[in-house]
């Protein structure tokens, strides 16, 4: 079911990245609002959190919950590592890779689609750029999400500051496989999310505009009303 809904689109990702305000307690009082927005609404949303919240949230609320992170490496003698059998385990259904704050080499990510295949994680490989969009589409992730990373965490939205960036994404994208594109940076309110969606995009994927507002369910409801 929870897969399910990570494949409904438009989606909304929202990935709560490691602030006070979304670790531990904090990170559940949004995972909350936004299972408490979905079922509202009937629309998609997945959150991403830090491996040390997966267990306790997953536990505790009906959306999809993705790591921000896994590493390559099956399970075994790698000390600081987490395996994709770690966060199946506390109950992460997917996660992203080579987000621009965890930027990874090529061939990293190919060994991290890898274990996403194995193990059957859902999987959103973040880029900085078309072409590198369309070069890492062919690993067959189940989004693309284009982030150009000046923008992210300014609140200059890329549907309005760079709109072109989607277009040739999503061209790029399509020349060479079926993978969906979403988008980011700086997305942060709904009339960002309707004008990503109308450059089209199947979803928005987004961070502080949800982590460090003080009442996530309002801004997630404002969000998904631009979808």
């Amino acid at each position: 079911m929870l897969k399910r809904i990570l494949k409904q689109q438009p989606i909304l990702v929202i990935n709560i990245k490691a602030y006070h305000e979304s670790t531990g307690k904090n990170a559940l009082k949004i995972a909350l609002a936004a299972e408490k927005a979905a079922k509202e609404t009937g629309k998609a949303i997945a959150l991403c959190v830090q491996t040390t919240d997966i267990r306790m949230i997953a536990s505790k609320v009906n959306i999809p919950i993705l790591a921000q992170h896994i590493d390559e490496y099956e399970p075994g003698a790698h000390t600081g590592s987490t395996t994709a059998e770690a966060i199946i385990e506390a109950g992460a259904v997917g996660t992203l890779i080579n987000h621009s704050e965890k930027q990874l080499p090529e061939e990293t990510i190919e060994k991290i689609m890898k274990q996403t295949n194995k193990y059957g994680l859902f999987s959103i490989i973040c880029v900085k750029t078309p072409k590198e969009a369309a070069e890492l589409s062919l690993l067959d992730p189940n989004y693309i999400a284009i982030e150009p990373p000046e923008l992210i965490g300014t609140g200059k939205s890329i549907s309005t500051a760079e709109p072109k960036v989607i277009d040739k994404t999503i061209k790029l994208v399509t020349q060479v496989s079926k993978t969906p594109v979403i988008c980011g940076a700086g997305v942060s309110n709904k009339k960002d999310v309707q004008e990503s969606i109308k450059h089209g995009v199947k979803g928005v994927l987004l961070a502080s505009a949800v982590a460090k507002h003080p009442n996530p369910y309002e801004k997630i409801m404002e969000l998904l009303e631009g979808m």
